[in-house]
Formats: structure tokens, C-alpha cells, sequence
């Protein structure tokens, strides 16, 4: 096999991905894979690879070019590369450091248990709908200071921008091509009226902002907003799905988790590891070079696999197994090298106190008779995760 697409976008490899992996480890960890239209994308499984690929953004970009989701600018700072991604990390991961999510922690806390409120007497929920959807949504609304009524339409927006309802690419790109102008006519106005009347969210911050001594621009704003919304509404959901997906079939783990609460922090990096949410990051080759005995050229697409090379068993002693309680976990679902995820601190926080409280409250649960749970290729969300107990 030198083509691992086939196995990439098979119908079913986003619900349980992990054999895929294997193979594609096995048999074409470098692949340079022909498009329909004359270009190339190469495709990237070790970890070796990957995490190289991840520290040399001069050869493997994530500037515009790498993916196109529909917006008029650069989403800030995840389409910037250094030298200038820098001074924007500077600006905003001051917002996202530990002690800011600390901070954070009570309030998240009695979110968390209010949500679980709401349906804990019922004896079930769907848990994509009730909880892994609602729970990252408040939280990020409180944090940016927008008003929780806008949700449904943000929630729309984020989904016709990361999984239109289409098979058709051109219908998809048209999707996408549409719903940008509405981000940027939502945050310019949001943005207006924080310099006007200043909260204590994010947004009035972002508002006021400066790199290199000088205010940001409209476009470095609205860049900013763009990647903020999608990433806030969207990587954390579908972690939650996939995370509380895998615990609901596997009991006799999740009752380990239950009997012992120390075992949250390993149980949150271990499915991080192997569910991977996020499997795959793209990238434009900016430079010619040799990876893994593969030649590449600049202007071919990647794919960089971090879901594949997070089972790789030249990285992880037995990475075929869960392990809540595995030692220097090294993953890479957050990526790795300067774009390492700005909000994984934040992430981090949520899933951590979310899986606790979730099993503190209701220790013994199933997914309900009947139901199959699939899941979405790209950024694996559960279409319906219907739970009982």
C-alpha cells in the first residue's frame, strides 16, 4: 500500500481508528499521494516523523494555503509561522496559562454539576447533546464575554464551517465560502461595542490588544475571534464524545476510574492518546527535502497524522493498550513545536473536571440498547451518544 487515504476516509475509520493506524505505520509511514488535480499531498504516521514535521514549520507551514475554512484572514496565530507567530503567542497565552485556568476551576466546577442536574434524575441523556455540547459552549461564552443567546447561531456557523452537510466538496467550499463573512460581520460588531463599553472578557482584551507595541488590526482581530470560535466550540466536544464513548464500553476501566479519583489526570492524557479527536493537522511544504527516505516538494499539501503516530509502539511501551496510569505520556494530540495548541491548558481543565464530576455523579452508565454510535471524519464528534443508567 502507498496510498493510506483509502484507509484514511473509509466510511468507518473515524469510529475506531486505531487498526487503520497500524497499518498505515506498517506499510507507508511517508506516502506522496497524486490529487485529481495534478498536485500532491503527502501523508505522515510515525512519530517521528510527525513531531519533526511539527518543530520545522520553515519546511511543513500551517500559514494560508495549509487548509481554507472559509474566512478572509489568517486565523490567528495558528496561521502565522515564526517568526511572527511569536509575538501573538506572546499576547494570548498569557490568557490561556495555568494559573489563569486555576482561576477558572470553581466556576467550571458548578457548571459542570448544573448541567449533570438537569438529566441525572431522568436515568439517561444524549450525552453529545446535553452535555458535551453545552459544557464547552458555556464556558467558552463566559470567557470571551458573549451572551449565552447567541449559541445556537455560533454553534451553526461552527458546524457549516468544519462539517457542512454535504458530501459535494464544491458545495462545501461554497458552505464555507458563505458562513466566513457572517463570523467576521458577528465579531466586528462584537468588537465595536467592547471598545465602547469594556468587559472582563476576552473579547474587550482582544479589542484593546497590541503586538509589537502597536493595536492589532481589524483583520489580526477578526483572524483571532475566527479560530477562537472554532476551536472553543467544537475540539473540546468532541473529546468529551469520544473520551466518555470509550469509557461507556469499557466498564471494568471505568470502574477503576471511579473507585480511584487519582487516576482523573492519566485517564484524561491516556484517552487523549489513543481516541486522538483531532488526527490529523495540515500542513503546505514550503521547502524540498527527504522525510522518512520520501522525497517531498515545496507546495505539496501534508497531512500530518498525529492520531497515527500516537500509537506508535516505537514511542509508547505497549501502545496497543489503554493505560490510565502510563508514565511520560508524550502525546500529541495537542500537536507539538511552536503551534502547539494555545488552548490545551484550557482544554485540559474542562475535560479534567468534567470526567470527574460526570463519574462522581453517575458512576455506572451504557449506551442505550440499539444505539450505534458513529463518529465524524476530520474532528471525530459522535453523531448521538445516548446514554442510560
Amino acid at each position: 500500500m502507498n496510498d493510506p487515504t483509502t484507509l484514511l476516509f473509509d466510511p468507518g475509520a473515524a469510529d475506531a481508528p486505531q487498526a487503520a493506524y497500524r497499518q498505515i505505520r506498517s506499510e507507508c509511514p511517508v506516502a506522496r499521494v497524486p490529487g485529481s488535480a495534478g498536485d500532491q499531498t503527502v501523508y505522515l504516521a510515525s512519530y517521528e516523523d510527525v513531531i519533526w514535521a511539527l518543530r520545522h514549520p520553515e519546511v511543513f507551514s500551517s500559514a494560508p494555503g495549509a487548509v481554507d475554512i472559509g474566512q478572509d484572514q489568517p486565523l490567528i496565530p495558528l496561521q502565522v509561522d515564526p517568526p511572527d507567530h511569536a509575538k501573538y503567542r506572546r499576547m494570548l497565552d498569557p490568557e490561556f496559562s495555568p494559573k489563569r485556568m486555576l482561576e477558572l476551576e470553581p466556576d467550571v466546577r458548578v457548571l459542570v454539576n448544573q448541567i449533570i442536574d438537569g438529566f441525572v434524575g431522568r436515568g439517561e441523556c444524549e450525552f453529545h447533546e446535553e452535555f458535551a455540547t453545552p459544557l464547552p459552549s458555556a464556558i467558552f461564552l463566559r470567557l470571551m464575554g458573549l451572551p449565552q443567546s447567541d449559541l445556537a447561531t455560533l454553534l451553526q456557523w461552527r458546524d457549516d464551517t468544519i462539517r457542512p452537510d454535504t458530501d459535494d466538496p464544491e458545495e462545501a467550499a461554497r458552505i464555507r465560502a458563505a458562513v466566513g463573512p457572517k463570523i467576521s460581520a458577528y465579531f466586528t460588531e462584537q468588537l465595536d461595542a467592547r471598545r465602547k463599553t469594556p468587559d472582563d472578557g476576552l473579547l474587550s482584551r482582544i479589542a484593546v490588544g497590541e503586538v509589537d507595541g502597536r493595536p492589532l488590526t481589524q483583520d489580526e482581530m477578526l483572524g483571532t475571534c475566527h479560530l477562537l470560535l472554532i476551536a472553543g466550540l467544537d475540539t473540546v466536544t468532541a473529546t468529551l464524545d469520544c473520551m466518555v464513548g470509550y469509557l461507556a464500553l469499557h466498564p471494568e476501566e471505568r470502574r477503576r476510574l471511579v473507585e480511584d479519583s487519582t487516576l482523573v489526570d492519566g485517564t484524561v492524557e491516556e484517552l487523549l492518546r489513543w481516541e486522538t479527536p483531532v488526527p490529523m493537522l495540515p500542513r503546505v511544504i514550503r521547502q524540498d527535502a527527504t522525510i522518512g527516505g520520501v522525497d517531498i516538494k515545496a507546495g505539496d499539501g501534508c497531512m500530518v497524522l498525529v492520531g497515527a503516530a500516537n500509537g506508535d509502539e516505537g514511542e509508547f511501551d505497549s501502545a496497543h493498550i489503554v493505560d490510565f496510569e502510563r508514565e511520560a505520556n508524550r502525546h500529541l494530540a495537542f500537536g507539538a513545536g511552536p503551534h502547539r495548541c494555545l488552548g490545551s491548558h484550557f482544554a485540559r481543565l474542562e475535560l479534567r473536571v468534567a470526567i470527574e464530576e460526570f463519574h462522581r455523579r453517575i458512576p455506572d452508565y451504557r449506551i442505550a440498547e440499539g444505539a450505534e454510535i458513529h463518529y465524524s471524519a476530520g474532528i471525530r464528534q459522535a453523531s448521538q451518544l445516548p446514554l442510560v443508567w
